[in-house]
């Protein structure tokens, strides 16, 4: 089945202009979420504002939106003024530059879209392709849509382009607050890391060898409660770490080998479904 395309926009480098649609880069899988109920009655419980200073229940044409610009107090804005600041729509990705892909961490990326060429530009779509292809960069612009302005990454991926949508640099924490103690490693410690971490290397990565295991023991749960079962069997416990000597444990890690760790035990795997339906087996 083609891809259903979710907007339409153009890429603008120069006096180059490439109409492109978007594309979701992942399939929307439905979330499992529970609802507060009742407990006397069972009944689906309603959100309501309430405020506490008059003790009363608050209407929605009652409210307007405020900044807390210091503790307790608060600027006002009226819908019509919060639209006014909103970023005009243009449906362009204007291209500011072309950097090294290498160059922007991945800690940067918020989401990502395929790109394809829109009702006549297939040639300027392979052209930007091609040379990105070929000069091992990417186009780093910004585009509105929304009321919101958005960094972006427009990268080549085989023969299609991505669109990666960028966090700002004041939306992320500096690695530097992060404490990193200050142990210092030995020469053989690393040595034996390293030579752990070749014999557990590989070459490729396989996506579809890992599931969502959690996910699909919520909906048996669910499943057992819908045919009126009781949930008797709980998950079993996680080993808890244990504090032992590092260099023991590199040179245990190292003697068991990649054979070991294939012979071991895998989670089974838990085919999807998007909500539970239906009578299956179950266990005792």
């Amino acid at each position: 089945m083609p891809a259903h395309a979710i907007g339409s926009a153009t890429i603008s480098f120069g006096l180059v202009s490439v109409p492109i649609k978007l594309y979701s880069t992942s399939e929307s899988r439905a979330s499992i979420s529970f609802n507060w109920l009742h407990k006397k009655c069972g009944s689906r419980l309603k959100q309501q504002y309430f405020c506490p200073k008059d003790e009363e229940k608050v209407d929605k044409d009652e409210m307007v939106k405020g900044y807390e610009f210091t503790k307790g107090q608060y600027v006002t804005f009226t819908p019509e003024e919060l639209k006014a600041l909103e970023e005009k729509a243009t449906n362009a990705v204007d291209i500011v530059a072309f950097i090294p892909l290498a160059a922007v961490e991945r800690i940067y990326l918020d989401r990502a879209y395929f790109l394809g060429p829109d009702k006549g530009g297939d040639r300027a779509y392979r052209l930007l392709v091609e040379s990105l292809k070929e000069t091992g960069r990417a186009a780093l612009g910004q585009y509105a849509v929304r009321g919101q302005q958005y960094l972006a990454l427009v990268r080549p991926m085989g023969d299609v382009l991505v669109l990666e949508q960028l966090h700002y640099a004041d939306e992320l924490k500096a690695a530097a607050e992060v404490p990193q103690g200050e142990s210092k490693i030995k020469p053989a410690e690393l040595a034996l890391a390293k030579q752990l971490i070749e014999q557990s290397s590989t070459e490729e990565f396989h996506p579809e060898e890992y599931k969502d295991t959690v996910r699909g023991r919520v909906l048996e749960a669910i499943q057992q409660k819908v045919d009126g079962q009781d949930i008797t069997e709980e998950p079993a416990e996680a080993p808890k770490a244990k504090i032992i000597d590092l260099m023991e444990a590199l040179k245990a890690s190292l003697a068991r080998g990649p054979a070991a760790d294939e012979d071991a035990p895998k989670p089974a795997r838990v085919a999807e479904a998007s909500a539970p339906k239906g009578k299956k087996r179950m266990k005792a």
